[in-house]
């Protein structure tokens, strides 16, 4: 396993980082160009020329909805993740052993020191988090606290700065926020049709039923969160590579993290995750482990980490 350097890989996932924020607004527009297109009743070319007119009155509304989730999303992202997973914070004298491998790791390539939080299970994971100093945070679980010895919670720590290193906690949480755009307008969408919102039925005058626009917006919504959700996923997989080879660089010990993931694949499921998107956070996937007893090439496809039995071949064989 080649580790193409820290700076590279920096500017690899800034360079994704932009183009998510390019391509995830791209995409709602066209879906609400789409959306336009199909409700209108006009033919041909006409079809055409009410369509762009109507989506260029709604470009500055759509701009500032998106603008808006965005903004709210990507400041109060930290709370969110302190929910879903129910971390706290560690104070250093509760595990002054914990803060000891972390400042050392931190002192050794002169970063600064992120906070650290703890999951109070007794499964084996851990996550990092925070989109910049202020908010770089490491979260390590009970289990994998006390069932590591140091040499193998030094290497998940380290694994876990090279994520905050290399930008990947930025790069997911940008398209965490993304994603759940088009979750949020397709789940309010699908509540509404199944609450009675939507009859299916047209009106009187031939127009489309208010049933029917629904069930369009509905599609619509449905193939950007399969979409963006394809783009999540092409995101995810090759940075828990990178990070491996980060920790394995930094420790010098690759080993060690090799030992401690099949540790932490034997129990990784951390019962108080149940978001989807947070759960990508995690060094082993808390969610694919109920997957994982079914194997499948579909399931390898889509999930959000690669095996975690060619991780450890990988770091066998750096």
């Amino acid at each position: 396993m080649k580790y193409i350097g820290l700076h590279t890989q920096i500017l690899k996932n800034n360079f994704k980082s932009v183009v998510l924020l390019i391509l995830f607004p791209a995409v709602v527009f066209l879906l609400v160009w789409l959306f336009f297109y199909f409700i209108s009743e006009q033919q041909d070319e006409l079809r055409l020329y009410t369509t762009n007119v109507t989506f260029l009155k709604f470009i500055p509304w759509i701009s500032a909805g998106i603008f808006l989730w965005f903004i709210i999303a990507f400041f109060f992202h930290t709370g969110m993740i302190k929910k879903a997973t129910g971390s706290v914070p560690l104070e250093r004298m509760e595990n002054k052993r914990v803060y000891n491998l972390v400042e050392n790791l931190c002192i050794g390539i002169g970063m600064p020191l992120p906070k650290i939080n703890l999951i109070e299970d007794d499964s084996l994971n851990a996550f990092a988090s925070g989109i910049n100093t202020a908010t770089f945070t490491v979260s390590l679980s009970r289990g994998i606290i006390t069932k590591l010895n140091d040499e193998e919670l030094e290497a998940v720590i380290a694994h876990e700065l090279t994520h905050i290193r290399n930008r990947d906690v930025r790069l997911l949480i940008v398209s965490i926020i993304f994603v759940g755009i088009f979750a949020f307008v397709t789940e309010a969408l699908f509540r509404v049709i199944r609450f009675g919102g939507g009859s299916g039925r047209s009106s009187s005058d031939g127009k489309k039923g208010s049933g029917g626009i629904i069930l369009i917006a509905l599609l619509l919504a449905a193939i950007g969160y399969l979409l963006s959700t394809i783009f999540r996923f092409a995101l995810s997989k090759n940075r828990e590579y990178m990070a491996d080879a980060g920790s394995a660089e930094m420790t010098k010990n690759p080993l060690a993290l090799a030992s401690a993931l099949e540790k932490v694949s034997a129990d990784s499921r951390i019962e108080a995750v149940q978001r989807k998107d947070v759960a990508q956070l995690f060094i082993d996937n808390p969610q694919e482990k109920k997957k994982n007893m079914v194997v499948s090439s579909l399931a390898v496809i889509f999930a959000t980490h690669p095996p975690i039995e060619k991780r450890i071949a990988l770091l066998r064989q750096f």
